[in-house]
């Protein structure tokens, strides 16, 4: 068996000098506690929100690589706007990757520690671009039997985020949902639970291509943002589902408002609101839960007075709602692995090959139908 004492760990950390540097460092392998596990890392998703912590604000079009094959270094500049962002987190060398997978090879003493000793097990806790990782036994989710890595590595973010738009549709008195940037790999799976619930679901997405993803998978209702008609097929599908509550991933410029204002005038067109020049009483509310367009939000203000935007993030839901229906989510994951929750991946690249600079320029696109798997384990 190899040396488990110490593994590599990639890190990313921002100079106050204005430097962006990932690199990998060997690091100890810790003792796990008596309720705690060490497992080989196997598969780990560079997921949209990693990235935020990866690269930073830095621009990588001015990316260098340096260093040994094994151990490469990558540089890039952070623009002094990217600065102001970065501030409080310059001259941390910060671990990266939320969530992952890999086989249990060491456990403390307690009986729930012991009895994941050689299982499987899908992981959350940060800190996951590395060999080995000793977490928490209540930060692991035992896979099913037959189960790789590679199916669990994405059970956590993906889709506790789309099971909870639904909860929140729910428990804000919605009945049906939007969705925008649709046809990512999180949208997929919020398609999957909704025509599997019953939850009218409208998507809305930037291409005919994503509209085609979707529309594989039993998608009824596709709008595409870019078309000419683009506000009254929005308006007329969300006639058609009643959807006053939405989640954006772009963010920026004009869309959140364009939503809000498709829903009212569904509202209006629906007849079941009389006239008022404060316009409807439904509440229409759109979370914004990404940033795929960084520039500001521009509301024109068209919907009335019973409206909100928001933010909305998983772990702080997660926190809100509780340990027992937080568990009841994530055993859904764990029933539907590998089909409403199974996450499709175009490249499994190592921990050094994920710090090649044209693997960097791929996945730092956030291109839908590109999602990169890091095996740190693969030239072992």
């Amino acid at each position: 068996m190899s040396d488990v004492s110490h593994g590599l760990q990639l890190r990313s950390l921002i100079k106050s000098s204005g430097e962006l540097e990932i690199s990998l460092i060997d690091v100890p392998t810790p003792e796990p506690g008596p309720d705690e596990v060490v497992v080989r890392v196997e598969a780990t998703p560079i997921n949209p929100s990693d990235l935020g912590l990866l690269t930073g604000a830095a621009d990588l079009s001015t990316m260098q690589a340096s260093g040994a094959k094994d151990h490469p270094v990558i540089t890039a500049k952070v623009p002094d706007a990217g600065m102001r962002a970065m501030a409080g987190r310059l001259d941390q060398s910060m671990p990266v990757g939320n969530e992952g997978a890999g086989v249990v090879i060491k456990t403390g003493s307690s009986d729930a520690a012991k009895a994941l000793m050689g299982k499987t097990v899908a992981m959350i806790g940060g800190a996951m671009y590395a060999q080995y990782r000793c977490l928490k036994v209540a930060e692991c989710l035992p896979l099913p039997a037959g189960a790789t890595a590679a199916e669990g590595a994405s059970c956590f973010v993906n889709p506790l985020t789309a099971l909870g738009m639904t909860e929140t549709m729910k428990r804000e008195g919605h009945s049906a949902l939007v969705h925008t940037a649709a046809a990512s790999n999180l949208g997929q799976m919020l398609n999957k639970i909704c025509i599997k619930d019953g939850i009218p679901l409208v998507n809305i997405v930037r291409s005919a291509e994503q509209a085609e993803i979707l529309r594989k998978i039993g998608a009824k209702y596709i709008v595409d943002s870019t078309a000419l008609d683009f506000m009254d097929t929005l308006t007329n599908a969300l006639v058609d589902t009643g959807a006053t509550i939405a989640f954006d991933a772009i963010g920026g410029g004009k869309l959140a408002g364009q939503i809000l204002a498709c829903m009212e005038a569904a509202v209006n067109k629906s007849g079941k609101q009389p006239y008022s020049r404060y316009g409807s009483s439904v509440h229409k509310q759109v979370y914004i839960y990404g940033a795929l367009d960084t520039r500001p939000t521009e509301i024109t203000r068209s919907f009335g007075m019973a409206w909100g935007v928001g933010g909305w993030l998983l772990f702080p839901f997660l926190m809100k709602i509780g340990q027992a229906d937080i568990q009841r989510l994530r055993q859904r994951v764990v029933d539907e692995l590998k089909t409403t929750f199974a996450s499709h991946y175009t490249k499994v690249v190592s921990l050094a090959e994920a710090l090649d600079p044209a693997n960097i320029a791929t996945y730092a696109k956030r291109a839908t139908g590109e999602k990169f798997l890091i095996n740190p384990n693969k030239d072992k």
